[in-house]
């Protein structure tokens, strides 16, 4: 069976699609506790626990249907631009510093398997949920990879639908999926743990004619005291 070439967010097929802003704000996730938020991407300013209000609903819809004993664990939600552009700067010199051969345009679309460009990221729009699965007592279910890990490090094993990885981290990553995509998220197939929802991506893979959510400004936060 032929496989199924994968359409990455530098594609013009994406990048294409307009924006038409909702104005839907973002919601903090640590609020909200039916959703479990991890903190090894902790900021000062808490944005990696925003996400738009429409993804937290989503998110709570998935918490019910996953087996018991189970818990969504967001590790990262919104991305300030300026983050997103400095990973995506590192990246590209990573990538073109191993292949001095290559062009910028080749660079920019071999990088955007792992970290978009910012005028397109879903991070940037607090579209995107990088999230997993965990016990109750907070152990991770085995996925193959580590969150983030890149294609890199691990041999594309990072793919959603890689056949590198064991019967039981693929059973795993079909639990993540069904919740997620019973409530309307999509997945990012470079990457198991990206899922996303109002952005152009999730335009371009269900067929609407524009994404609700642009780039966001999260309003000024004060973090409680510990």
């Amino acid at each position: 069976m032929a496989q199924t070439r994968i359409v990455l967010l530098s594609d013009e097929r994406v990048t294409r699609i307009p924006v038409v802003e909702s104005g839907e704000a973002l919601r903090d996730l640590r609020e909200i506790s039916a959703v479990r938020v991890d903190t090894r991407l902790a900021d000062p300013q808490g944005a990696y626990a925003l996400v738009r209000a429409g993804i937290a609903d989503r998110l709570v819809a998935a918490q019910t249907l996953l087996p018991g004993g189970l818990r969504l664990l967001v590790v990262e939600g919104y991305r300030p631009v300026e983050l997103q552009r400095r990973y995506h700067a590192e990246y590209c010199a990573r990538v073109a510093a191993e292949h001095p051969q290559w062009s910028q345009a080749r660079v920019q679309r071999y990088a955007s398997r792992y970290i978009a460009a910012p005028d397109v990221a879903p991070h940037v729009a607090g579209a995107a949920v990088d999230l997993t699965i965990c016990a109750e007592d907070g152990t991770e279910l085995d996925m193959g990879t580590a969150v983030n890990a890149s294609p890199e490090e691990s041999a594309k094993a990072c793919y959603t639908a890689s056949s590198a990885i064991s019967p039981r981290q693929r059973a795993n990553r079909q639990i993540l999926s069904g919740v997620l995509t019973a409530v309307g998220l999509v997945n990012y197939p470079t990457e198991w743990w990206h899922w996303s929802y109002g952005d152009r991506y999730w335009a371009f893979l269900t067929g609407r004619s524009a994404a609700r959510y642009g780039p966001a400004t999260p309003a000024a936060r004060v973090e409680p005291d510990t």
